[in-house]
């Protein structure tokens, strides 16, 4: 379906509460985009109806495209309720759209996943843990699993337990958008545990700007207080002074917060651009 000012939140956001969303950001003026279309297209009558594709002009949605932090074509975006879970910047081969395509969708064995879920609903924690493992056993390139295992710790207060679930996984599972979002919080509530008093903090930033560590401390801390905005600035700020500080954690904590807050949320439209001309 095509994309317009005034169907793209139901047909994308919408939409993507029932099932997995590919947003084809488009020009006709590209090349690349042309040949991709029509892939795309392919595998839509592929996988017969799993999955809704949404072509996004953006010569006529230019403001859609800046929301989501498009700034190259063809880029494809995969949604997943109300978020944005995974994106392919260029025209990759059929086998990576579907790689990303079979994460989302149902499977099988995903009858082992659901019982874990109604167990834990019902308050049977140990069988909700003990069905997700089985669930992980049979179906290991599947994120959805190590996630909700990871919540579960989480909800009982075994941060450490699920950092650690998580951060065992392979390089590919940690990409996932999800998963990269529960490591990024794990770390920063776990980081804010073991920080010093703010107030040290900041003394420590204002004898040496270069306090990486410092910075993200207290971005953490701001982050587990619910003040936004300073661990933004701090985050930021760590972007501009070493990308490879703890594996890009400014950029990566920036984008999870972009995440959480939406994309039209007052602090993500003021950071969003900065985040952009830091990493340029």
């Amino acid at each position: 379906m095509d994309a317009t000012r005034e169907n793209f939140s139901q047909l994308v956001l919408g939409n993507s509460e029932k099932g997995p969303v590919m947003v084809h950001f488009w020009t006709p003026k590209a090349g690349p985009c042309m040949l991709l279309m029509p892939r795309l297209v392919k595998l839509t009558a592929e996988y017969n109806g799993k999955f809704l594709l949404v072509m996004v002009n953006t010569d006529e949605l230019g403001h859609i495209a800046r929301q989501y932090g498009v700034t190259s074509v063809p880029t494809v975006k995969f949604f997943r309720h109300g978020q944005v879970v995974h994106t392919i910047h260029g025209a990759d081969p059929d086998a990576e759209f579907r790689k990303v395509l079979d994460r989302f969708i149902a499977r099988d064995n995903d009858a082992i996943h659901v019982r874990a879920l109604t167990s834990r609903q019902h308050g049977d924690e140990h069988a909700a843990r003990m069905l997700l493992v089985e669930a992980a056993l049979a179906d290991p390139d599947n994120p959805r699993i190590p996630a909700d295992l990871a919540k579960l710790l989480m909800s009982g207060g075994e941060l450490q337990q699920a950092h650690d679930l998580l951060t065992a996984l392979s390089p590919t599972l940690r990409e996932d958008a999800e998963i990269s979002r529960l490591i990024t919080h794990l770390d920063f509530i776990l980081t804010a545990h073991v920080a010093p008093p703010p107030a040290d903090l900041v003394q420590r930033i204002a004898q040496d700007a270069n306090d990486l560590e410092a910075r993200y401390q207290l971005a953490a801390q701001c982050l587990v207080a619910d003040d936004m905005g300073h661990a933004m600035v701090e985050l930021l700020e760590i972007v501009r002074r070493d990308r490879s500080f703890r594996q890009d954690i400014g950029r990566r904590g920036l984008v999870s917060l972009f995440d959480l807050l939406g994309a039209a949320h007052p602090l993500t439209t003021q950071y969003r651009p900065l985040l952009v001309n830091a990493l340029h």
